[in-house]
């Protein structure tokens, strides 16, 4: 049976990073149709019930009617160490994340965490992500039967690492070929899961490692590809000493085959316009961390200078070098970051950028994070007075996006009152 939700909408007909926030759609009175898991009609709720006059009819009042949040780059392994004092980028990955990821070679381990992160996540109205797991095959069986049983559109893939890591969370150049494709195999395209081919960076593989994944690649070019790029200064010495013969960053992916219009490069802060240009020309994407890239002192991301040059970027909570959960507490950051660029970003680009823009960065657009005829119905319902704080400014407020914009710099999950994936309640409404 058609249930039609009926509260304020919030959807795009472009985007608003390169033709403005007027391509952002609010209806303060707007309806959202779903049957069979898809979103069927969208319209203004007065005509939408006249339309569908058997629909089962949830009224949510003032509360605001949202594609769920997708979240471009996550470690779901990494949600104990959420919120670790004072490392950066590599005694982090030393003191906190390798130590973490030893324990994911127990499945039971690994079971517990995804379904933790998945319950924390969806509690945040985060509705889809890309995730990586560890070097064990066990942490992405986890991660996909926790996702699946969920019913979730989810992204994953072994994080493979052949040098510079703990004996234990090291495989080989032929081990991460064989169990990435094994496991590929077995996910990618199974319901709404995707498998991600993921080196976790250059300083953590070797030239073998790389090109194994390069041409595990080459076979499967429709899979994404993740990894990171560019994020602290001291990590690019550091690949200068690994590669010396590299051009720069990008090329030890380039190099090897890791460099395509399916790939999602994280961080990517410090890049030389010879990079810039190359990511561009292959039509990548990037995943722009801010709370993760301000609490590990990486530095300041390039909104402006990245959007304007044509590259596609998604917002991510990068978990657990990024402090929060929370796609709201990622906005906010992200309009902070902008401010320390001087390039301030409007609600309805952060917006975007939580979830469509996040969707098309991990070439999922055409199915979540916008709400139109078709798409899957992976919606969330926000409350705009979650707490006094925050109800007490947006009172004041004299149009939709002064109302919005408090929640998106003081909101958190007590703004999230429900959550739908593929159509069914989750999180029921509050």
């Amino acid at each position: 049976m058609a249930e039609l939700l009926i509260g304020q909408l919030l959807r795009f007909e472009g985007d608003p990073m390169t033709e403005g926030p007027d391509v952002a759609r609010h209806s303060s009175r707007g309806a959202v149709v779903i049957e069979d898991g898809r979103i069927a009609a969208v319209g203004e709720a007065d005509a939408l019930r006249r339309d569908w006059p058997q629909a089962a009819v949830t009224d949510l009042g003032g509360r605001l009617i949202s594609a769920g949040f997708v979240d471009a780059h996550v470690h779901y392994p990494q949600t104990q160490i959420i919120a670790s004092w004072g490392k950066r980028l590599i005694d982090w990955l030393n003191s906190y994340t390798f130590p973490a990821e030893m324990r994911f070679a127990d499945p039971r381990h690994a079971a517990d965490v995804a379904a933790l992160y998945l319950d924390l996540a969806l509690d945040h109205g985060t509705t889809s992500m890309c995730s990586y797991a560890t070097i064990h095959p066990e942490s992405v069986d986890a991660f996909f039967a926790e996702a699946e049983a969920r019913g979730m559109r989810a992204m994953a893939g072994k994080t493979c690492m052949d040098r510079n890591a703990p004996e234990g969370l090291r495989d080989t150049a032929q081990a991460a070929y064989d169990q990435s494709k094994a496991l590929l195999q077995k996910w990618h395209g199974k319901g709404r899961l995707s498998y991600v081919i993921t080196p976790r960076f250059s300083p953590t593989s070797t030239p073998d490692q790389l090109s194994a994944l390069g041409s595990l690649w080459a076979e499967y070019p429709d899979c994404p590809m993740q990894t990171h790029l560019s994020e602290q200064v001291d990590e690019i010495a550091w690949v200068r000493e690994l590669f010396p013969e590299a051009r720069d960053y990008l090329d030890t992916y380039e190099t090897f085959g890791l460099l395509g219009k399916n790939g999602i490069y994280g961080h990517a802060i410090h890049l030389e316009p010879r990079e810039i240009a190359r990511l561009r020309e292959v039509g990548a994407a990037l995943a722009h961390c801010p709370t993760s890239n301000t609490f590990i002192g990486s530095g300041l991301f390039d909104m402006r200078g990245l959007t304007v040059a044509g590259l596609r970027v998604g917002l991510a909570t990068d978990t657990g070098g990024g402090s929060s959960f929370s796609m709201l507490r990622t906005m906010a950051a992200a309009y902070e970051v902008g401010q320390l660029r001087r390039y301030p970003l409007h609600p309805a680009q952060l917006w975007w950028l939580a979830t469509q823009g996040a969707a098309r960065a991990l070439g999922i657009g055409h199915a979540v994070g916008n709400i139109a005829v078709g798409m899957e119905a992976d919606l969330i319902a926000v409350d705009l007075h979650s707490t006094p704080a925050i109800a007490q400014r947006a009172a004041q407020a004299g149009n939709f996006w002064q109302a919005l914009f408090p929640t998106i710099m003081m909101g958190d999950d007590r703004a999230i009152a429900g959550v739908w994936i593929g159509g069914k309640a989750v999180r029921a409404v509050s």
